[in-house]
């Protein structure tokens, strides 16, 4: 079991995130027509305005707002097309909402545009190698980031964290090249992202611990992927309970922020596994006296 340590996340507008003690949740606000698990459902500002704020309502410390669907297979989607969605979400987020907000998005050209209206921090599920330039945006405007591991595009070692750790090595050294200090650096496994089995994930779960030798905070986005449908024969919006589990057992080996769909019911596990981890560390100070 993974040994909790607090940090402070430097993000954006001047603001940070304590991480560590207790589990971050971050909300997923897809404002598309076709995400693989609620495309469609908030794809207008006024709809995906109202469903960050219930997710805050519910516990989500930060919504992280998207406009491009990342399943396999979906249809490609324009810059114009991208801005279009996202902005006006993070705009009236951050002049109606006291909410952190982060851009899903491996465009450079976004993530300047979100930075510039109200945006704390960019996700980027390429890991800053799709678009190189989008490290520079990051470290110009002070803002987080959320390098998330990707197979997509390339050839992947037969080791799971082997992978993991090539990849990650070469976006820290362009978080690095860029001037983006570690304070502003949470990794992500990228579950789901060209893990192409069901095996594959649960290695990577199982293994999940090996990612603390990077010294980094950590993200997990499990929620409603294809590998949970596999383990348990659900479909995607019957995900939840799954996904929940997972959340807890990763909160045990480490994890501190969690990307989900379903906010209450993560709240809901997470809430229980950081009561558990207070008092072994409780328990762990007490024999260290």
């Amino acid at each position: 079991m993974g040994q909790i340590v607090e940090t402070i996340w430097r993000i954006g507008h001047g603001r940070s995130l304590t991480l560590g003690r207790e589990s971050l949740i971050m909300a997923i606000v897809n404002v598309t027509p076709d995400s693989f698990s609620d495309g469609g459902r908030h794809a207008t500002t006024e709809a995906a305005f109202d469903h960050a704020m219930r997710c805050v309502g519910e516990g989500a410390a930060i919504v992280d707002i998207g406009g491009e669907s990342t399943r396999p297979g979906a249809a490609d989607v324009t810059p114009a097309e991208e801005q279009d969605r996202v902005l006006p979400v993070i705009e009236r987020l951050a002049r109606e909402g006291d909410v952190v907000i982060s851009i899903d998005t491996y465009r450079a050209e976004t993530a300047r545009l979100a930075l510039a209206a109200g945006a704390h921090i960019v996700n980027d599920v390429h890991g800053l190698q799709r678009e190189p330039e989008i490290a520079s945006v990051v470290a110009e405007a002070s803002a987080g980031v959320c390098i998330m591991h990707t197979g997509r595009g390339r050839e992947k070692l037969a080791d799971a964290i082997a992978d993991q750790k090539v990849f990650f090595e070469r976006s820290l050294a362009m978080a690095a090249a860029a001037g983006i200090g570690r304070d502003a650096i949470v990794l992500d496994p990228g579950f789901g992202f060209a893990k192409e089995t069901e095996e594959e994930n649960v290695e990577l779960m199982a293994r999940f611990g090996e990612l603390r030798e990077f010294g980094l905070p950590l993200l997990v986005g499990t929620s409603r992927k294809r590998f949970l449908g596999t383990l348990t024969g659900r479909q995607t919006s019957e995900r939840d309970v799954a996904t929940s589990a997972t959340s807890a057992l990763l909160r045990f080996e480490g994890a501190s922020v969690f990307r989900v769909h379903n906010v209450a019911v993560n709240r809901d596990a997470l809430r229980v596994a950081d009561a558990i981890l207070a008092v072994r560390m409780r328990l762990t100070e007490g024999s260290a006296i």
